[in-house]
């Protein structure tokens, strides 16, 4: 008996995870938090470049890799060109990601809520309830969030100031190779104009 309830629980999160990938497949676009300062001249044309890495980053050369393919198209979009070497760029670029995990509890899922009249019905154990569920009411209600951060930074080579500084942030449940991309974006859309800060940013996802 509790084997079948075991089963029938794991197949009921399987449906659930399922039925997740499949709405994230349907998203088209997200909304991203941008903040921009920097002091790029308003007469000033988007140049040549090159990536410049932090020592930590060429430690982890694969990753960092990954992160720049993913921010080169955004680059490139504002206006500039890459060069075939340091002396011969106008701007040093610095990229970076990361994801924080963040562990929220669905309201939802409060002992509380199962405790209306709704679902308790007079004392009985509530609806969701089996092994896998948490005894009593309701059942475990924490999930993952992921908070990404994309941040883009521009020196000027010859003085070594920096003329320009962005980052995005993006908050939400699921993983895809497709939200870099987005979020760096989202972080060049309004180069070089002076823009409110913070402010969301609304772009498309690079099709699957």
């Amino acid at each position: 008996m509790h084997r079948r309830k075991a089963l029938a629980s794991l197949g009921a999160l399987a449906l659930a995870a399922g039925a997740l990938l499949s709405a994230c497949a349907g998203i088209d676009s997200i909304d991203v938090q941008v903040s921009s300062q920097g002091s790029w001249p308003a007469e000033r044309k988007p140049g040549s470049y090159v990536i410049e890495r932090l020592p930590s980053q060429q430690a982890n050369a694969a990753e960092q890799e990954r992160v720049e393919a993913a921010a080169l198209q955004a680059i490139e979009a504002a206006g500039f060109t890459r060069a075939t070497s340091t002396e011969q760029a106008d701007v040093l670029v610095q990229v970076g990601a990361r994801v924080f995990e963040v562990v929220r509890r669905d309201p939802f899922m409060s002992p509380f809520y199962w405790r209306s009249d709704w679902w308790y019905h007079g004392g009985r154990r509530p609806f969701f309830y089996g092994p896998g569920f948490g005894a009593g009411y309701g059942y475990d209600s924490d999930y993952a969030d992921y908070q990404r951060e994309a941040g883009v930074l521009i020196r000027d080579r010859r003085s070594q100031q920096i003329v320009y500084e962005t980052r995005a942030t993006h908050t939400s449940r699921w993983t895809s190779d497709r939200l870099l991309p987005a979020m760096f974006e989202a972080a060049m859309k309004d180069f070089p104009l002076p823009a409110l800060s913070p402010r969301m940013v609304t772009v498309a996802l690079p099709r699957a």
